[in-house]
């Protein structure tokens, strides 16, 4: 008789392979469930590891200020595979002891970076193992699981078998020819082995529907559209164990002690565990949204939701595809010794001057390289010198020694019907009434871009509106007014006020990219936290003939520079031998 744990001996009831999708509603206060990949533990994390979590997290972020609601940020690691069971053995340790000690180098790491995850799972616990177990029984349950020989190529770093044409020939470091992964460049070797398979061609037809209806359901689009051309092919049936001879780190099939699940069914899984599967999954499926790298895209686009379909559960809301990062154009691989360790790259950059380069220059449609010249010179100029330099000019003593928000003057700042009926009386030019139609539309640009995973472009527009701000600032030189006299004072005030909203703005906006560095600028400006969120994104309420909170209210205590400048690797070198620049 077959073994089940206890729970799982009632079956979910069967559901046809090509039923739609359920729509939820995207109003106030739904549920939000946003997980990255669980990384594999066979190395430290990387730069492209730290990438993927901060995509999540400034989504998560962003999601928890735009809208109330309970919402989850799921993360951790992948812990069993034929890799780690070698890794293990060439460094003389066991699974257990490797998998340990790596998956909390990603936690740590990820605490240090800030990001807010609610939940960091791992393979290796009993939990998963449980919901592995149940995922298992439930597809069998459904006759959609079947014993077979499989033959083909099988390439250990990627844990999955490769077609004939997923395949080439190169020569290996001592020049003899050898067989690797086209797409990974990995090496790959002929197996032959029984395993269970499960029936992926049956879910063809559902998949191909599932997407014609959900346009949206992968973004951006190029990785939609790379979907829908693997679907016009043929899909074959999918292995989804190994002989338990070659692989005995991982859970054993239920009632069949020669096999173990395959590395990725497990793996997927973990989605479920975090939400509660096989008992309280409900509250929170399928308001999934996966963050992946183009690399799993396969696993997550097409074996994920065939998986989901075939146990009577909807496929993940929406599938968020990243591209990865080179170092002065070439991959990253342990092989050229060019892997980024993001540790240093805190070190040397801080925190959120990283997290802002990472997300600022990363575009998910295509892979983005990294320097570090770029970062300094890209850090240096939006957030030391653009935001910083700002916030530093309209603070100083020397400009508003009162330490207070200053008075808009509406006689000043005239509200104009599209620049045109501004009486002569008034001090703003028609650069300025761009400016507060600029910042008046910003939160809901930056919303847009968020929602549409364009976070880099939603800090292009906002760095836009930080230029725009000190343009403003520069072209009306307010150290040059004299507060002696009345009218000079009051148009003063309102330049000051007007600046000083601006980077409230700016400030609420940038709190999911960079969490530090705002809560800094927020707190100068004497904004509290409970002033903080989306619905606070009332920007110069006065221009309109509104009351402002802010306006009189003193500024919070001077903290000293807001973002400090990077130093270039030129000088630092000079400074290190003793030598002034």
């Amino acid at each position: 008789m077959r073994w089940l744990p206890a729970r799982c001996l009632l079956r979910p009831p069967r559901r046809p392979l090509a039923a739609p999708p359920r729509r939820r509603s995207s109003g106030p206060g739904r549920r939000w469930l946003l997980t990255t990949p669980i990384f594999y533990v066979n190395g430290p994390p990387h730069i492209g590891h730290l990438y993927s979590a901060l995509l999540a997290d400034a989504l998560h972020r962003h999601r928890g200020l735009l809208r109330p609601g309970p919402g989850r940020l799921a993360t951790g690691t992948d812990e069993h595979g034929l890799k780690i069971q070698q890794a293990a053995a060439a460094a003389g340790t066991s699974p257990p002891e490797l998998c340990a000690q790596v998956s909390g180098l990603f936690r740590d790491l990820f605490c240090r970076a800030a990001v807010s995850f609610t939940d960091f799972i791992r393979t290796t616990e009993p939990r998963h193992r449980r919901a592995v177990q149940c995922f298992w029984a439930a597809l069998q349950d459904r006759g959609l699981l079947y014993k077979g020989f499989y033959e083909g190529w099988y390439c250990t770093p990627d844990e999955c078998f490769l077609t004939q044409a997923q395949i080439t020939e190169r020569p290996d470091a001592q020049g003899r020819p050898c067989k690797v992964s086209l797409e990974s460049g990995h090496q790959v070797h002929w197996t032959k082995e029984e395993n269970y398979m499960f029936k992926l061609s049956e879910f063809q037809e559902p998949l191909q529907k599932w997407l014609q209806g959900n346009r949206h359901v992968i973004s951006p689009e190029p990785f939609y559209q790379v979907v829908r051309r693997w679907l016009e092919e043929d899909l074959p049936d999918l292995s989804v164990s190994r002989e338990r001879s070659r692989l005995q780190w991982g859970i054993p099939v239920p009632g069949d002690s020669t096999q173990t699940i395959y590395v990725w069914v497990d793996a997927l899984v973990n989605y479920l565990t975090v939400a509660g599967y096989p008992d309280a999954h409900h509250a929170w499926w399928p308001t999934a949204h996966h963050v992946v790298g183009k690399d799993i895209l396969k696993f997550h686009a097409i074996y994920w939701p065939a998986l989901l379909m075939a146990v009577g559960l909807d496929p993940p809301e929406q599938i968020c595809v990243h591209s990865h990062w080179t170092v002065h154009g070439q991959k990253m691989s342990k092989s050229l010794g060019n892997v980024v360790d993001p540790v240093a790259c805190f070190k040397q950059y801080t925190v959120d001057g990283f997290r802002y380069f990472l997300l600022r220059q990363g575009v998910p449609e295509r892979d983005c390289d990294y320097y570090e010249e770029k970062v300094i010179k890209l850090v240096n100029s939006e957030l030391a010198d653009a935001l910083g330099g700002l916030l530093n000019r309209c603070t100083a003593s020397s400009i508003n020694p009162s330490g207070i928000y200053p008075h808009f003057s509406e006689s000043c700042f005239r509200k104009g019907s599209d620049h045109v009926d501004v009486e002569p009386s008034g001090r703003a030019l028609a650069e300025d009434y761009e400016l507060v139609a600029s910042v008046d539309h910003l939160p809901l640009q930056v919303t847009d871009y968020f929602e549409h995973f364009q976070i880099y472009k939603a800090l292009e527009s906002i760095v836009a509106c930080v230029r725009q701000t000190n343009g403003f600032f520069q072209r009306h030189a307010p150290w040059k007014l004299c507060r002696d006299n009345p009218a000079e004072k009051c148009w003063l005030d309102t330049v000051l006020h007007v600046t000083l909203e601006c980077l409230r703005i700016y400030g609420i906006l940038l709190q999911p990219v960079i969490p530090a560095t705002a809560d800094k600028l927020l707190s100068r400006l004497a904004v509290k936290p409970e002033e903080r969120t989306f619905t606070d994104l009332t920007f110069l309420p006065r221009y309109h003939g509104k009351p402002s909170p802010f306006e009189g209210r003193r500024l919070g205590p001077d903290m000293g520079t807001l973002f400090p400048r990077l130093e270039t690797p030129g000088r630092r070198q000079m400074e290190t031998k003793g030598l002034r620049p």
